[in-house]
């Protein structure tokens, strides 16, 4: 399927691995230039030079650490002085570690906070103006199915990621006019990095083995399977594409059927 994305410029976040890495390949696959965003530089260059170009995209790339907000503020600033083009956003950042949410440190909502929303908003607040000026956006913030049924021993994450679920339909109610859309997509159980370390976590408090925890786990999806990263990017593209040009303000689980609440 033609998504027509092609001369559509796309910031993706988090894409040296996993769920990030997948949406940038697949939406260089649609035609779209990609600017990836990651701290490591190395990864970077290596995912950039694998990028897709078959519509000759110039794609690129912006290393900076999502920890130190204001640094992310300069870097973008200074890298759309100089490429001020700018269509769609792709919020994706790593969730905060597991644990009870009365256990955590009140440090670590103020950290995942910044990671996430303050972050969020800097990039939004920095390429909005471009996406009005061309008269197409799209904003994509990928989040976690817990903002619809919060997660067991994720307690910060539940808290942060609601937070950045409402400020998305903040958003999608202010910026609908102007032919911007903002929606959030919510990942089931997927394979990546972090799955494995969630996997890991689990077996090692509970005694279970490894294999033991991951068929509980693919046990309550109606799937009976984890998701691939590939799949959660397909849903990614097709709202980032002028097909998705009516679905605004939604949260959209690609979950196998998890999620239990409607």
């Amino acid at each position: 399927m033609d998504l027509q994305l092609k001369n559509k410029t796309a910031f993706v976040c988090g894409s040296t691995q996993g769920i990030g890495k997948a949406t940038a390949t697949q939406l260089a696959e649609q035609g779209a230039n990609i600017v990836l965003i990651a701290r490591n530089e190395t990864a970077l260059k290596e995912v950039k030079n694998s990028l897709p170009n078959s519509e000759n995209q110039k794609h690129d790339y912006i290393a900076v650490d999502f920890s130190n907000p204001e640094n992310v503020a300069t870097k973008i600033s200074a890298y759309i002085d100089k490429h001020p083009s700018a269509n769609i956003l792709v919020n994706n950042t790593g969730g905060p570690a597991g644990g009870l949410a009365i256990d955590a440190h009140t440090d670590e909502f103020i950290h995942a906070f910044n990671m996430h929303l303050i972050n969020n908003q800097i990039l939004a607040k920095h390429l909005v103006p471009l996406m009005k000026e061309s008269g197409y956006g799209r904003i994509i913030n990928i989040i976690s199915t817990s903002v619809k049924q919060p997660l067991n021993g994720l307690g910060v994450s539940n808290t942060i990621r609601g937070a950045v679920a409402n400020w998305s339909k903040t958003l999608a109610n202010e910026l609908g006019q102007y032919n911007i859309t903002v929606n959030n997509v919510l990942p089931g159980a997927t394979n990546t990095i972090r799955l494995k370390t969630i996997i890991e976590n689990k077996a090692s408090k509970s005694g279970q083995s490894i294999d033991k925890v991951s068929q509980t786990m693919t046990s309550q999806v109606p799937m009976l399977r984890f998701a691939e990263a590939e799949e959660i990017a397909n849903g990614v593209a097709f709202l980032a594409s002028p097909a998705a040009s009516y679905i605004n303000g939604v949260n959209l689980p690609i979950d196998g059927g998890r999620t239990k609440s409607l």
